[in-house]
């Protein structure tokens, strides 16, 4: 397998990095990158199979505790973008307080990111230094032939597994479309480790249905949001819009993703006891073990 040795590297750096700075106003790119680099990071480790050791195994935790705490702050970036694109019709008093909100809300999420990177950040770098050297070491080595792993079964065995696993429910709805993307994201994610990009289509439509649904969820969180500082009722003009854009993202998320699934993968039915792997995820997935 041809693993994307170069993505898993400039991760760790740009890991290693934040760490390092600790700044107490991240910017915005700062924190999508630490956010996508530690979820790369922990999908890597994941995927090959290589969590055995207890080093690592505390490493993982550590990542994912910077990445939530790194998530909540990108939260509200989005969040922040998504109601400044609100027509001037709902722009009246609640919508500055809704705005300042969100900004008081990264404030402090920044402030939680800050103490977490203080107290676990040397620690982290640390582990993150010698196993991403000793994972370094392990990619290279499958390279050239001279070492014999379960990181590539391992890692197409995942994809399969999640291949199939776009099958369920057979009918997607409000209260299955986001945790749907999950798997979709999941799924995207295992196949950016191969340094080929397969069937770039495929790869292309999964991260098609990644944003649609993730957009409408944002704006779905956005309403509750709005709700819970303002508490205005329906006729408030920017709870209005907020639940015009939404339906209109679901619409357009559920037609995406319904569209993906008729040409991609065939909904599980009742009593199915055999999945056949449609043609474009069996290119992805031999991409791995190319």
């Amino acid at each position: 397998m041809s693993f994307n040795l170069q993505k898993i590297q400039k991760s760790t750096r740009r890991v290693k990095k934040f760490l390092r700075k600790r700044p107490k106003k991240p910017g915005v790119n700062a924190i999508h990158n630490l956010r996508t680099s530690t979820r790369s990071l922990e999908t890597t480790f994941a995927t090959l199979g290589i969590t055995t050791n207890a080093k690592v195994r505390r490493l993982l935790r550590d990542l994912r505790d910077v990445r939530k705490r790194a998530g909540r702050v990108r939260d509200m970036d989005v969040l922040t973008a998504d109601v400044l694109t609100l027509t001037q019709e709902a722009k009246q008093e609640c919508y500055v307080q809704l705005v300042e909100y969100l900004g008081a809300e990264r404030i402090k999420y920044a402030k939680k990111l800050r103490n977490t990177v203080i107290s676990a950040g040397p620690q982290v770098r640390r582990n993150l230094k010698r196993n991403c050297k000793r994972l370094t070491k392990l990619l290279e080595q499958l390279e050239t032939q001279q070492a014999s792993s379960e990181a590539v079964p391992a890692t197409i065995a995942k994809a399969m597994q999640l291949s199939s696993s776009l099958t369920a429910p057979a009918r997607l709805n409000r209260n299955n479309l986001h945790p749907y993307r999950l798997k979709v994201k999941e799924l995207r994610d295992v196949l950016q480790l191969s340094e080929q990009a397969g069937d770039q289509e495929f790869f292309d439509a999964l991260g098609g249905v990644k944003d649609a649904i993730g957009e409408w969820h944002d704006w779905e969180t956005l309403i509750t949001i709005a709700a819970q500082v303002l508490g205005h009722d329906e006729s408030c003009k920017l709870i209005k819009q907020l639940e015009l854009i939404s339906k209109a993202k679901y619409e357009r998320a559920l037609s995406i993703t319904n569209h993906f699934r008729s040409r991609y993968v065939k909904p599980e039915k009742h009593g199915a006891r055999r999945f056949s792997f449609p043609a474009p995820v069996l290119r992805a997935t031999s991409a791995i073990a190319a």
